[in-house]
């Protein structure tokens, strides 16, 4: 699914990454096609000189600690002691291993930009414009993406390097909801919208 989008320049352009760490990998079905199209999606970027951006979700015992009864989901994660940020299976996948030069946060949250210093590290670097790629799309997606809207970014999200573990709410997400909040593209769309932007 590729909806017609203007050219992405990319040194305002940063391809963001989220969750892909094998903790929540293992929630799919069959991660290894998502991750191949990510690969792909962070190669495509840094041949044409954007910036890549890795979220990671973890926590130390302090942020355990401060999680509220209230939040469902990550109270759950603090009374388990669940994925600890020291854990190898919150690392980002070897597949996409960070390089010098990217961006690295942990958040303890499901968006990127509300428990990390990303947003003022993106601005520091003059970008302005997103493309969204990784897990799930119910969560850290749909999270990330509403958030960066507010704050005015341009976005994409990668239609072919998003995943869900519920593939109708994915499907609903993707076609009903995100396109209201950004272009939808592909990688090959990427790779299309990154190229005419170098030929111009």
């Amino acid at each position: 699914m590729t909806v017609t989008s203007p050219t992405l320049a990319p040194r305002t352009a940063a391809l963001l990454v989220l969750d892909c760490q094998p903790a929540i990998l293992a929630a799919l079905p069959g991660p290894e096609a998502l991750l191949s199209r990510v690969a792909d999606a962070v190669a495509i970027m840094r041949a044409h000189g954007g910036t890549v951006a890795y979220v990671r979700l973890g926590f130390t015992e302090a942020d355990w600690a401060a999680i509220p009864p209230a939040n469902r989901t990550f109270s759950l994660l603090g009374e388990r002691r669940l994925l600890h940020h020291a854990d190898p299976a919150t690392d980002v996948h070897d597949r996409l291993a960070p390089e010098p030069g990217d961006i690295v946060v942990r958040k303890t949250r499901r968006g990127a930009l509300s428990t990390t210093d990303l947003d003022r590290r993106l601005r520091d670097r003059g970008i302005t414009t997103l493309v969204v790629a990784g897990l799930s799309t119910s969560g850290a997606v749909l999270s990330t993406v509403a958030d960066a809207a507010d704050r005015d970014y341009r976005l994409h999200v990668l239609s072919d390097g998003v995943a869900d573990p519920d593939p109708r709410v994915h499907e609903t997400l993707m076609t009903g909801v995100l396109p209201g909040l950004a272009d939808i593209v592909d990688t090959a769309g990427l790779r299309s919208l990154l190229h005419e932007s170098r030929r111009r």
